[in-house]
């Protein structure tokens, strides 16, 4: 019982606090991302915003040098996931058991072809729950809104110059 409880417990050691300037760059870039990808869709009235979205700016700002935040990963990560989603929506149908398998074959797909993107396990979800979706969603606004957000961490992730990013593109 007290091996139970000690796994459950954690091994105690906790995290390193982040430094004010890794914060700052949490904020003007996720703040930054959102708000163009918003202007973008409010000023052309393209849809480019999706909640998924929002998870990757933390890692794209607030993790930056994790590979779940590489630019390959953001945005094949979200086409690959969104397909799954579409192929779905299209010839499968929706269902509990069928979200179930989409997330599940969308997680296995990114996994294998080593684009992983968490926040991207959530977009077979967002498609199938959305309905009514073409194939066009695949452009915007999936693949159009993770560019934007990848062109802001270029940007934002690379001011300094101790600072580099993206560690790998390929």
């Amino acid at each position: 019982m007290s091996t139970i409880i000690k796994k459950i417990r954690g091994g105690g050691v906790r995290p390193a606090a982040p430094s004010l300037r890794h914060i700052v760059n949490g904020l003007i870039g996720g703040g930054l991302g959102i708000g163009i990808v918003a202007a973008i869709t409010r000023s052309y009235h393209v849809p480019l915003l999706m909640a998924p979205l929002g998870a990757s700016c933390f890692l794209l700002f607030g993790a930056p040098d994790a590979p779940f935040a590489q630019p390959r990963n953001v945005v094949f990560g979200h086409l690959l996931s969104s397909l799954v989603g579409l192929v779905f929506l299209k010839f499968i149908g929706v269902g509990p058991i069928a979200m179930g398998v989409a997330v599940g074959i969308a997680i296995a797909l990114m996994l294998y072809t080593r684009v992983s993107h968490p926040p991207a396990g959530a977009d077979p979800l967002v498609v199938m729950i959305a309905g009514k979706l073409s194939w066009s969603f695949l452009v915007t606004p999936v693949l159009a809104s993770t560019v934007i957000l990848v062109l802001v961490a270029l940007l934002v992730n690379n001011v300094g110059k101790d600072k580099s990013w993206p560690k790998y593109w390929c």
